[in-house]
């Protein structure tokens, strides 16, 4: 038993260090908290009892949290609500922890709900990549997302971008996105068009739903309001751009989508922070299914394999584009997507 609360508790810290570092001294706080308090055998350790075993990358304290949340966003707990909003994680910590002793099964039945941040911050980088297709090719773009979430990222292009010395996008986009730019950004398309927009995602989630909208702002930090904003004007943006959004795993999905040349379009197939999240061979089978289209790539029908996925204290932006397969480091992000720095790789 204490073995196995020593591991649950691994995993709180583990992710309280990353929150501290992706700028939530609120999660941060808490998750350390609630790692001391499963060392305890506090009501932390019973709801999270038969957990010790999953992946890192499944992220059980942000389940744990994020279903929290969605109890402080219903109404249900608006002492908790109070709390996240002041943003003092000992306040917080003690109505959590009521929470969490009046909720326990609940609890642990939502821990089953896998995390889906759907970040649209990360578009600030991964646009560099689009339109370096578009420049490239001069054709218009064929959107293939996989792990897509609720498919905010698929309307990319109808999102405002700002940052220093840099503009693009619509400017009445409900969505604007301001950046940390570091380096000078190459001659870009001012436009681009997009010709098929499609994602999958092993639980979809329909942005234009009640329970999706939910869904997606309860896995958001209470003490970010910038992502909080953002994921707001972005449903806003869903609602006026619909995009097909497919229930099928990765692997399988990327090699039916790719199993036919689409002539006179750039097919890009992208992902951003969701590697980690598949097994070791499903993984595999994705990266040798995307090479392999990319072996049949033609002029008239280009593949690009986008990726934005972590490397260290920021995420690499990577390009592979056939015919000819050549790979490129576009950018180094942050994690929800500021700052950008630009290569010239």
């Amino acid at each position: 038993m204490e073995t196995a609360r020593e591991a649950i508790a691994g995993q709180l810290q583990w992710q309280a260090d990353a929150c501290r570092m992706i700028g939530s001294p609120l999660y941060a706080g808490l998750m350390e908290r609630a790692a001391e308090d499963v060392r305890a055998g506090g009501p932390t350790a019973e709801i999270l009892r038969g957990h010790e075993d999953d992946p890192r990358f499944s992220v059980l304290g942000l389940r744990l949290l994020g279903a929290v949340n969605r109890l402080a966003l219903t109404g249900k707990e608006p002492a908790l609500a109070e709390a996240y909003a002041a943003g003092h994680a000992t306040e917080a910590w003690e109505r959590l922890l009521d929470v969490l002793r009046r909720n326990s099964a609940e609890l642990r039945d939502s821990l089953e709900r896998p995390v889906q941040t759907n970040e649209v911050g990360r578009c600030a980088g991964l646009l560099f990549g689009f339109l370096a297709v578009a420049e490239t090719t001069g054709l218009p773009l064929r959107l293939l997302e996989v792990g897509a979430s609720a498919g905010l990222n698929l309307r990319w292009d109808r999102f405002a971008y700002a940052a220093d010395g840099f503009a693009w996008g619509a400017a009445d986009s409900p969505l604007r996105l301001e950046f940390e730019l570091e380096g000078e950004a190459p001659t870009l398309p001012a436009a681009v068009e997009v010709a098929e927009r499609r994602g999958c995602d092993a639980n979809p989630i329909d942005a234009t739903t009640p329970e999706g909208r939910l869904t997606l702002r309860s896995f958001v930090w209470p003490d970010q309001p910038e992502r909080i904003a953002r994921v707001e004007a972005a449903l806003e943006v869903a609602s006026r751009e619909p995009v097909a959004l497919d229930r099928e795993t990765a692997s399988t999905w990327a090699r039916r989508m790719l199993a036919e040349p689409a002539p006179g379009r750039a097919t890009v197939v992208y992902h951003s922070i969701v590697s980690q999240y598949l097994s070791d061979a499903e993984r595999a089978a994705l990266f040798d299914g995307i090479r392999e289209a990319g072996e049949r790539a033609t002029a008239e029908a280009p593949l690009a394999w986008l990726r934005m996925e972590p490397a260290d204290d920021r995420a690499n932006l990577e390009l592979t584009a056939w015919p000819g397969g050549e790979d490129r480091l576009l950018a180094r992000v942050g994690y929800h997507g500021s700052p950008v720095e630009l290569l010239n790789g």
